[in-house]
């Protein structure tokens, strides 16, 4: 039986609910070396800042039991180069694209919001919940009034549906619904969660800035909790992330509440885990004689 897999998020058309997550992804081209990017739901980019970053010093990486930690540190070229050298190629992958905005202040996310005003991306996703930067971030994510203010400052210019990351470190249900009421239009949860790994005979921390991000399939227990309490006390659409590395993760999320799922961590151990995802996602739904997926959202049986 054919199953219709597109859903609509804040009014955009996604042709299906599996979009790769912002920071594991660049910005989409080199992934199309492996498979077709224009069959995914979207694609959300690399974190974009005023300025180019340079991030964390090396290593920026670690293994951990079923998971990595990761201290990238918001990596970019700045919101100007993107526009210039990557933007056109980035518009072409066929597929809804998604701006992840980053910074240091509220003023950061403004800056880069009014610069990509123009363009022909779908949304912005406020990231204010990377653990791995010491100003903005989760600084910002773990306080609701500061959150709000953050929401409120770029819906004020620009009118593109804005997506709001939350950190798990965070009274995660407090922060939704700070942004909800402030005119956030989406959420999409859970960032990493902060973490360390540390060499026992060299005596030093593995990641050369100490602490990092933990994902992977460790974490998603924890992120079914908290796209599950927050899809209830919201009426916004909610993103799951976290862990997803297989199409019945990504159905778990959605039971759980979410309208769609970001997959991260599992497309840097397997470039074409996305597709993979999507693909398992949609056999989980014919076996369930689902005729549209979004039936599934918020299907658990409690």
């Amino acid at each position: 039986m054919a199953v219709n897999m597109e859903i609509s998020i804040c009014g955009v058309r996604l042709k299906n609910p599996v979009i790769a997550a912002s920071g594991t992804f660049a910005f989409g081209q080199q992934h199309g070396w492996f498979f077709d990017v224009s069959k995914l739901g979207g694609v959300a980019l690399k974190s974009l800042t005023p300025e180019k970053r340079i991030g964390n010093p090396p290593p920026r990486i670690a293994e951990t039991a079923s998971g990595i930690i990761n201290s990238v540190g918001l990596q970019n070229p700045g919101v100007d180069a993107f526009i210039e050298e990557a933007l056109d190629i980035t518009l072409k992958l066929g597929t809804v694209i998604i701006a992840n905005i980053a910074g240091k202040t509220i003023d950061d996310y403004v800056i880069v919001a009014e610069k990509l005003e123009g363009t022909k991306i779908s949304f912005f996703e406020l990231n204010i919940s990377c653990p791995n930067v010491r100003l903005g971030g989760a600084s910002l994510g773990t306080d609701p009034a500061l959150a709000a203010q953050c929401v409120k400052a770029v819906k004020a210019v620009s009118k593109k549906p804005m997506i709001v990351k939350l950190t798990p470190s965070a009274d995660v249900v407090g922060v939704a619904k700070a942004v909800a009421d402030s005119g956030a239009d989406s959420i999409s949860l859970i960032n990493t969660l902060p973490a360390m790994a540390v060499d026992a005979y060299a005596k030093r921390p593995v990641l050369g800035n100490v602490t990092g991000g933990l994902s992977g399939p460790c974490i998603k227990p924890v992120a079914l909790k908290m796209v599950y309490d927050v899809a209830r006390a919201v009426k916004i659409p909610v993103i799951g992330m976290g862990g997803i590395m297989t199409g019945g993760d990504a159905a778990e999320f959605m039971l759980c509440g979410a309208s769609c799922v970001m997959v991260g961590t599992a497309g840097l151990c397997d470039p074409e885990a996305p597709l993979r995802i999507l693909n398992e996602l949609k056999q989980y739904a014919q076996h369930m004689n689902l005729k549209d997926i979004t039936a599934l959202t918020g299907a658990l049986e409690v």
